[in-house]
């Protein structure tokens, strides 16, 4: 006897549906979870824009200054920084200190670094007037914040962030600023920074400060600021637990265990060990992996976190970020195994 109309549809529309699973299945092994189309990977955090370098100029040994301009530019306030991507693809993070109020301009600062990475060579060496560079942001996680008074600690190049808090300080607000450099010609923004203080507000220390005459007995309600070498970081930090730190490099006073990930995406489960990183771990199996500063600030190698719980070290994410995603250049796991969306 032959089947109904009805059913023979709903058969055939059932037998579609059931194909239709298997190859979402087969493209997705997380489904009916969410995983995500694209990876998070490689994804900017914020539209990039493209600007000019319209002047460059030496403000210190070692340091060069940039104007990148660009018609009407998001505004930004004091501590705010940019990602600068560089001809190579390299990004680095470099804090504004110019003008909040100057909506076509950009300023950033950067020290030749030796012996580091490469950025900031690249900077010295290849960036001049007339060139037309990338830039993402700028975003603030070292924000000014209201208080009855104080006390800003820089180092070098670490003054960068500070310069711009010095100059929209209320008049008659209560202010101390120590200064630490290795010779006073090493230090940009110098003439700037002791006229705007004095030298009731303003100490300059050429070589190793001393950090407990001003860190000690602070008033209550004391805003400390700190940028600089990761050791005069460590030290202020030491004195003032909650002092307000900017970094533009890695903490390295943190260990880790060994533990494993497991790549949802593709199957596979690979070894971290306690000397190494997740992104060196995943790029030994994806050698196309995405990833940019390995410093945990600009959010190239961000990766979707389906299970585990993750030790974050990176200094980019917001807590609501945190509860899905890691940066596995600096991140880790707080047990012996995470499973991420790749």
């Amino acid at each position: 006897m032959p089947k109904p109309p009805t059913a023979v549809a709903v058969a055939g529309a059932a037998l579609l549906v059931r194909r239709a699973l298997r190859r979402r299945i087969r493209s997705s092994p997380l489904w009916p979870m969410p995983a995500l189309a694209e990876p998070v990977s490689g994804r900017p955090r914020s539209r990039a824009l493209r600007l000019l370098v319209t002047a460059r100029r030496t403000v210190a040994d070692g340091v060069v200054e940039l104007r990148l301009e660009g018609g009407e530019l998001p505004r930004w306030e004091p501590g705010a920084h940019l990602d600068l991507v560089l001809p190579s693809g390299l990004v680095r993070q470099y804090s504004l200190c110019g003008d909040p109020e100057d909506t076509s301009s950009y300023t950033v600062a950067t020290r030749l670094v030796t012996d580091g990475r490469g950025g900031s060579r690249e900077v010295h060496e290849q960036l001049r007037e007339g060139m037309e560079v990338e830039v993402r942001g700028p975003r603030n996680r070292f924000p000014l914040v209201e208080a009855p008074s104080y006390v800003f600690v820089a180092g070098g190049i670490g003054i960068t962030p500070i310069l711009p808090m010095l100059r929209a300080l209320a008049e008659g607000a209560e202010w101390r600023l120590l200064y630490a450099g290795r010779t006073r010609a090493s230090m940009p923004f110098l003439e700037e920074v002791e006229k705007l203080g004095g030298q009731d507000r303003v100490t300059v220390v050429d070589g190793r400060p001393g950090l407990d005459a001003l860190l000690t007995d602070l008033p209550e309600g004391t805003a400390v600021y700190c940028c600089g070498p990761q050791g005069l970081m460590a030290a202020v930090e030491e004195r003032v637990p909650h002092v307000r730190l900017e970094r533009f490099t890695a903490r390295t006073d943190r260990d880790g265990g060994p533990f494993e990930v497991e790549l949802r995406r593709t199957g596979r489960v690979v070894a971290v060990a306690a000397d190494s990183t997740v992104l060196a771990a995943v790029r030994a199996e994806l050698p196309d992996t995405l990833y940019s500063c390995e410093q945990g600030f600009c959010g190239t190698c961000r990766q979707r976190v389906l299970a585990g719980e993750v030790e974050h070290r990176d200094e980019l994410l917001t807590d609501a970020e945190r509860d899905d995603s890691m940066l596995i250049c600096v991140s880790r796991s707080r047990g012996e195994r995470l499973v991420l969306d790749m």
